[in-house]
């Protein structure tokens, strides 16, 4: 499809950034370590964004040369600076919204950038706390034991034609996506597949990629401590 789609292929570290905790964190210091670490993509957004992304995305894109990808939580989060979108459609709820609503209020803008664009399914796993995501969509998560639920939901994305399929458990996550269930999606799509959620050490985004994940997203981990990979 693209760059961005090559690298999520090719998997590793994602690290996410939300333009909001920009003054709250250390923004050059996560990416620079992530860097070290060999982080494929930089993921921005998030389930609720305040600030202006574009010039997160600028500022980012002047900083480093990882490909910026926007993680869009509303129609209104994105940038045609950006080198790609993952187009989330939330596959394991049942608010049209966020399924395809938010997709057709998108859809001329982003076709018009020109922006390398991933249709990627999203299936939300309890993590074991309320997440921003299941409050802002109004979704309730798959439990994390109910495996047989979610790689149904996986297939039916494959099947739809989505180009990669995401497991997360939320920011704020207290349990990461269980590697049983990460192992059991890996085995029955054929797609990529992005991991996220309650990831907060090197352990835990080892256990990910030991499980079948292409790409293990990392977004609080690294704001409490930016150097988890050194």
């Amino acid at each position: 499809m693209g760059i961005v789609y090559d690298e999520i292929i090719k998997g590793g570290l994602a690290i996410l950034l939300d333009p909001d905790k920009e003054s709250q964190v250390n923004v050059d210091a996560i990416v620079a370590n992530g860097q070290q670490a060999g982080a494929s993509l930089l993921l921005v957004g998030g389930s609720l964004v305040t600030k202006p992304l574009d010039d997160f995305v600028i500022n980012l894109r002047a900083k480093t040369s990882l490909p910026v990808v926007v993680f869009p939580g509303s129609a209104m989060q994105f940038s045609p600076n950006a080198d790609g979108i993952l187009f989330l459609s939330l596959i394991s709820g049942r608010n049209p919204e966020f399924l395809i609503g938010h997709h057709v209020a998108a859809a001329s803008m982003v076709k018009q950038s020109g922006v390398e664009v991933i249709p990627t399914g999203y299936i939300l796993i309890d993590g074991g706390a309320p997440t921003s995501v299941q409050y802002m969509s109004q979704t309730m998560p798959i439990p994390a034991t109910k495996t047989d639920i979610a790689v149904a939901t996986a297939i039916a994305g494959e099947l739809l034609g989505l180009k990669a399929i995401y497991l997360e458990a939320g920011s704020g996550a207290i349990k990461a996506v269980p590697a049983k269930l990460i192992e059991a999606v890996r085995k029955t799509i054929s797609i990529p597949l992005i991991v996220g959620g309650g990831i907060r050490t090197k352990q835990q985004y080892s256990d990910a990629r030991n499980a079948g994940a292409n790409l293990v997203v990392v977004g609080n981990g690294l704001e409490d401590n930016p150097k988890m990979f050194g």
